[in-house]
């Protein structure tokens, strides 16, 4: 017995079925799975760091859609912000580096 206790896609009980084995799974109520969101999105964040995998990226981004979701605001909103703030902050695209100020 492998014990997981983590936050998983909808999809992976039926892929571990039919894999053969089985699994214990409940549900969370929002407030409790908006907590084990944020520990997934740790985790996938030391996955991306180790691996450089672009799909951890993917995987981020699923997360950060559902914590964003729990929290209220839609994808749509999300991203409205994000832009918002690039608007006002700029983006990431000139790879500036900040060495001090004074």
């Amino acid at each position: 017995m492998v014990i997981y206790n983590k936050a998983i896609r909808d999809k992976i009980p039926e892929i571990i079925k039919e894999s053969g084995k089985n699994c214990n799974v409940k549900k969370l109520n929002d407030s409790e799975f908006l907590v084990q969101l944020e520990k997934k999105l740790v985790e996938e964040l030391a996955e991306y760091q180790e691996s450089k995998n672009v799909e951890e990226l993917a995987d981020m981004l699923e997360v950060i859609y559902r914590i964003s979701q729990l929290k209220g605001i839609t994808s749509d909103a999300l991203d409205s912000i994000k832009n918002e703030k690039a608007k006002k902050r700029g983006k990431f695209d000139n790879n500036l580096f900040l060495v001090d100020t004074d």
